[in-house]
């Protein structure tokens, strides 16, 4: 069955552009758009969707607000329904980080490569995040004004939970290295690595690795670095 793709944006033309790109992928089918977040409530509370391109900045109800209610409805219903994507331009990633906190499985630069585009959708569809290396380490220094400045010591209730090793993988998910990468950091196999993720995620009750990214930032774990 192909991918599912709704597109939610107010500018058509953008709309169209997504809609050619993804068309030609035998494995993608855009089922639906909407020109707010308000549409797209009303439209996918009557359409099957797998996988939603979200604009940040649209009338009526922002992107931020369509993801929060989205990732709401699903955590009601043991994490079944679409997986959101944003769609943000550098100006506007402070949105996106707070659509991050909301339950989003990533962010595209509205300009991402057609390739790039496709593959963030395959991975999202499979239950991963898009959380590039480069793209996570871009987000944290952009998002350093947003986060708070006097932060709480490591040592929380959440972080409690993890072992000392889950807390390593986790610091380091933080700095955006890829399983492979923790792996050869921690010499470990990339299988063990994958496991630790599970077990965090479950632990601390995320449902990706940008959740896993914003608690880490956010308990005080990792901090900007300026």
């Amino acid at each position: 069955m192909p991918i599912r793709v709704m597109l939610v944006d107010d500018q058509e033309l953008l709309r169209t552009g997504f809609r050619m790109v993804l068309q030609s992928q035998q494995d993608i089918e855009i089922v639906a758009e909407a020109g707010d977040g308000v549409q797209a409530l009303e439209v996918l509370a009557t359409t099957e969707v797998d996988v939603i391109l979200m604009d940040v900045r649209m009338p009526r109800m922002d992107g931020v607000e369509a993801t929060r209610r989205i990732c709401a409805q699903q955590d009601a219903t043991a994490d079944t329904g679409p997986r959101v994507l944003i769609l943000t331009t550098f100006d506007l990633d402070e949105y996106a980080f707070a659509a991050l906190k909301a339950g989003a499985s990533g962010f595209l630069l509205k300009d991402v490569p057609p390739t790039e585009l496709v593959a963030a959708i395959r991975a999202v569809h499979g239950g991963d995040a898009v959380v590039a290396p480069t793209t996570t380490r871009r987000m944290i220094d952009r998002f350093a004004t947003v986060l708070p400045s006097s932060l709480p010591p490591a040592e929380t209730p959440e972080l409690a939970r993890l072992t000392e090793r889950e807390r390593e993988v986790l610091l380091l998910i933080a700095q955006g290295l890829s399983n492979g990468e923790i792996a050869a950091r921690l010499s470990l196999s990339e299988a063990t690595v994958k496991t630790h993720v599970g077990r965090i995620l479950t632990k601390l009750q995320l449902r990706d690795r940008v959740q896993a990214v914003v608690l880490a930032y956010e308990t005080g774990l990792v901090r900007a670095q300026h």
